[in-house]
């Protein structure tokens, strides 16, 4: 059922959000990890983690990608730059966080996860065979290979870099801390410096070999980054304070498609583009937690994040994000310069980073200003 015409041009302020979140899955399989469309159609229970915050990953998990962080220089004495919001977004890709599996507190993971069997038919996208090496060992079948375990290893890339994390008699890629370690282990290679943009592209482009997973993962680490690192507000004062401290005082509520304004989180509309309801989330979208933080600064925005680019001091894209300071509004637009083209608002918070309600599924949250793409500049009301 079409929503009236005048409705959805309300709303087409947050449009956009629903193609940045959408994930493109023709992605090849790589020689040495199965990885993203294995997992995107191979896994089974698994759910949404919807969240690009470390709240929204499981405690075991996040502890596992923590001392894989830790431990890797032990096994790759050359490795710079590993840390846990890398393997985060690694393992968000592969398995969501194998969210819908019991985690035990040695970490092995039960039910096991499984991809896709790689044996060329095309289901999930793989069209070459994988012969099997483990006879069935880590994979459960002994009739060719399938990728395993939340960080999605191929039995035979396993057999090279896994690592026992725990003390334990074996490496096992069904272990969270072991999987974890393996993992920074291979991407680390013979000692790369993944503090360094370039080297960490390269290492979850041998990963999987597909210009989208890197980018899909990219953003995953950036927005695991931010959220790691708690906003500085010391600085901040007058009503750029209470804008921020409105807005961050909201993370973790949902996201709801028309939802939120002055008066707070409330219930949206149907439907996305893509189904997604409103109707029974009680949240914010993009403009709508904009409109509430704002307001109680006692200056009333308009509804749309459009509209909003209209108001107070307009601050060009050309400048960048070291044009913004904390409390403006940040734009992102289809065609960056024709703000007629603007589909999103967020809330700058200092250090390229900004609160964000950013799509459906997700919640209110701290993210880097460039996880997003199409950045149009900001406006400055305070």
């Amino acid at each position: 059922m079409r929503r009236p015409r005048r409705r959805l041009a309300r709303w087409a302020g947050v449009l956009a959000l629903l193609l940045f979140g959408a994930a493109c899955c023709a992605a090849p399989v790589s020689g040495a990890i199965s990885a993203y469309v294995t997992a995107r159609s191979g896994l089974q229970d698994t759910a949404d983690v919807g969240d690009g915050s470390a709240a929204d990953i499981p405690a075991r998990m996040l502890s596992a990608y923590k001392k894989g962080a830790a431990q890797v220089g032990r096994h790759v004495p050359g490795c710079r730059g590993m840390r846990w919001p890398i393997l985060a977004g690694i393992a968000q890709v592969e398995s969501r966080h194998a969210v819908g599996r019991s985690i035990a507190g040695n970490g092995d993971i039960r039910p096991r996860i499984y991809g896709v069997l790689l044996n060329g038919s095309g289901a999930g996208g793989n069209t070459t065979v994988f012969p099997d090496t483990d006879f069935g060992r880590w994979d459960g079948t002994a009739h060719g290979e399938r990728a395993v375990g939340p960080f999605q290893f191929l039995p035979s890339t396993w057999k090279a870099v896994g690592r026992d994390a725990g003390g334990g008699q074996e490496a096992d890629p069904h272990n969270a801390d072991d999987a974890a370690l393996g993992a920074a282990v291979y991407l680390c290679g013979s000692g790369r410096n993944l503090a360094e943009r370039r080297q960490l592209a390269a290492a979850v482009y041998q990963y999987n070999h597909s210009r989208t997973y890197v980018a899909d993962v990219l953003g995953w680490i950036d927005q695991y980054t931010a959220a790691a690192k708690a906003p500085d507000l010391k600085h901040v004062s007058g009503k750029a304070r209470t804008v921020l401290a409105a807005a961050l005082a909201r993370r973790g509520v949902p996201y709801s498609w028309g939802g939120g304004g002055a008066d707070g989180p409330s219930y949206g509309i149907c439907c996305s583009p893509s189904g997604k309801s409103g109707a029974r989330i009680k949240g914010f979208d993009c403009s709508g937690l904009t409109v509430y933080a704002y307001a109680k600064a006692g200056i009333r925005l308009p509804r749309t994040a459009a509209a909003q680019a209209g108001v107070g001091r307009r601050i060009p894209a050309r400048l960048g994000t070291a044009a913004l300071i904390p409390g403006d509004l940040v734009f992102f637009a289809y065609a960056p310069g024709r703000d007629a083209t603007i589909h999103h608002v967020g809330i700058y918070v200092g250090g390229g980073r900004m609160v964000n309600a950013a799509r459906p599924g997700t919640v209110v949250r701290l993210d880097a200003v460039q996880a997003m793409s199409g950045f149009a500049g900001g406006a400055r009301l305070l």
